[in-house]
């Protein structure tokens, strides 16, 4: 038999009005639901209806984790430098670290994720292959020193997560193991009610080789993902790769000086000439390691920073600043041209040999036509660098493809041997020799998850939970009158006594509007009012999602709602 839960004995404030810091659907909603309170930057309390959503969401995860045959663990959230300085993470996190030290002067940090340790409890665990494979994951609090969180739950500075690492002997069985995470997550997302995608990622501060995020679709998502309309291919804007289209080879003169006053940017000096941006080159100036480096591209296409990291790591690519500028007066801001230049050059695969450009002629006010690359200057390294941009042509089909916003929800990483390597994770073989173990890494954002639901299934009433995940199965408003909530009290022992989760709004004093609009609010999938029929023992079903009604005797609707 189900608790059931009475308003009068919630502790729920619901808000009219959104939040004035809000700025997403979740943000607002969840905050005036009384599904959570903000503690401070990036820090929320979830409050009784905000926990049994997170719990929920919990459970599915757990069941479909131990369906696969993983054990679940609990590891601090308070960890040692040592093991993050081993493989060299405490640096490479940065400002995004939470770093603290003891009374004794000892370095800890909050983990942000838990590699280093869950390796470190198989290395101690674990001695032979006949002990693995193993997969184990936990539920935990996560820490991460956010710049700017905002998005309410979306990009906190703590919060839930489900991570899971597996173990295993040889590549393939790392394979296995990912498969099976793979497929669980499909479940896991499937049962709590996501529309998602499985889009290819990067791995960035995780390593690892193959990588694949899980992407809710929503107007709040940080993430910007590729999809194409003709056949399955999606991936992370900065996991996309295709065979650039190159211009032509040319045949052109010597370099001829343009004199070009005050054309520092592309659009002015595209302009200025009467040519089209995708005539000139761009040359974008970054410190790699803190040695300035050139990246050159057409000019009618930008650099994406996170594309030019993820291939140069785990160098630190870094903006050059207007001091750079002064130590090294040979560039020219806003007139900086390959041709003589004495640093790395980075250049797009459309930068090909034989193509001329309208470049910088490093001199102030001037740039220079007919500049022509493996005549005039040399790449060092084709890197494919540029922004995708809507109807880019698909790696797979060719069609143009289409960009889109999504909140990320979930990632998956084989890791192979770098932090295996890193602790010297070996066990004993078939062979009696030390074999080193391989591993993947997968994880869910819990607490994430709570707001891309309410992103994705939320309307202009309020939040709409699907069933799985709703704080209860059927919220029962009583109108106001004795007789209506004798029956709501009824009905609604009847339905917990049915199994269901019940929540009942008696609270006395308070309008059948109120109750009416804090129901919408809450999101509770089905609505059972006890109004003006309740003499006869007829009751009012609405179904919160699509707003259909109907009339109902107590008997009838306790089996539509239990069947």
């Amino acid at each position: 038999m189900s608790q059931v839960q009475r308003m009068s004995r919630l502790m729920v404030k619901t808000l009219r009005d959104d939040p004035a810091d809000a700025e997403t659907l979740s943000h607002k909603l969840l905050v005036r639901a009384g599904y959570v309170r903000r503690t401070s930057a990036g820090i929320w309390s979830w409050l009784p209806l905000g926990k049994k959503v997170l719990d929920n969401i919990s459970r599915v995860v757990r069941e479909e984790m131990d369906a696969i045959g993983a054990q679940e663990v609990l590891l601090p959230a308070l960890l040692p430098r040592e093991p993050y300085e081993a493989s060299g993470r405490w640096e490479e996190y940065g400002d995004l670290l939470f770093r603290l030290k003891d009374r004794k002067g000892a370095d800890y940090l909050l983990g942000p994720t838990h590699e280093e340790i869950f390796t470190q409890v198989v290395k101690d665990q674990c001695t032979s292959y006949k002990d693995l494979p193993v997969m184990l994951y936990q539920i935990q609090t996560k820490y991460r020193d956010e710049a700017r969180p905002r998005s309410g739950v979306l990009r906190g500075r703590e919060f839930q997560m489900k991570d899971s690492y597996s173990f295993d002997t040889t590549d393939e069985g790392l394979a296995e193991s990912y498969a099976l995470h793979r497929a669980a997550y499909q479940k896991i997302f499937a049962r709590i009610g996501l529309d998602f995608r499985i889009v290819s990622a990067v791995s960035g501060a995780m390593g690892g080789s193959a990588s694949e995020e899980f992407l809710a679709p929503a107007a709040a998502g940080e993430d910007t993902f590729v999809d194409c309309p003709a056949c399955d291919y999606a991936a992370n804007t900065e996991a996309v790769t295709f065979a650039a289209s190159v211009p032509p080879a040319a045949e052109p003169g010597p370099i001829e000086e343009l004199d070009t006053p005050d054309t520092p940017t592309i659009e002015s000096l595209a302009a200025y000439l009467g040519v089209p941006a995708s005539a000139t080159l761009k040359n974008l100036l970054v410190k790699v390691d803190g040695e300035i480096t050139a990246v050159g591209v057409p000019g009618d296409r930008e650099v994406d920073l996170g594309k030019l990291g993820e291939h140069l790591a785990p160098a630190v690519v870094e903006l050059v600043t207007a001091e750079d500028f002064e130590d090294r007066p040979e560039l020219v801001r806003g007139y900086v041209g390959p041709q003589g230049l004495k640093i790395r050059y980075i250049a797009d695969p459309r930068v090909a040999a034989g193509t001329a450009w309208i470049t910088g002629a490093n001199k102030p006010d001037t740039h220079a036509r007919d500049v022509v690359c493996g005549r005039d200057f040399e790449v060092d390294d084709y890197l494919d660098v540029v922004v995708v941009e809507e109807g880019d042509p698909c790696p797979v089909c060719g069609t143009g493809l289409k960009l889109d916003r999504a909140i990320e929800i979930g990632h998956i990483f084989q890791l192979g041997r770098k932090y295996a390597d890193t602790f010297q994770l070996d066990v004993l073989g078939q062979q009696g020799k030390p074999v080193r173990v391989t591993m993947g890494s997968y994880g869910i954002g819990v607490s994430r998850a709570v707001a891309a639901l309410a992103e994705q299934s939320a309307d202009e009433q309020g939040l709409c939970w699907p069933r799985e995940i709703a704080p209860a199965d059927v919220h029962v408003v009583a109108a106001g009158k004795a007789l209506q909530t004798e029956l709501a009290l009824d009905v609604s022992d009847q339905l917990s006594a049915a199994g269901l989760r019940v929540l009942v709004d008696e609270r006395p004093g308070v309008s059948p509007g109120v109750k009416f609009t804090d129901a919408e609010l809450i999101g509770v999938p089905k609505i059972l009012v006890a109004g003006r029929r309740a003499a006869e023992g007829v009751l009012e079903l609405k179904d919160r999602r699509t707003g259909e009604r109907e009339e109902l005797t107590v008997a009838e609707a306790i089996a539509r709602l239990t069947a």
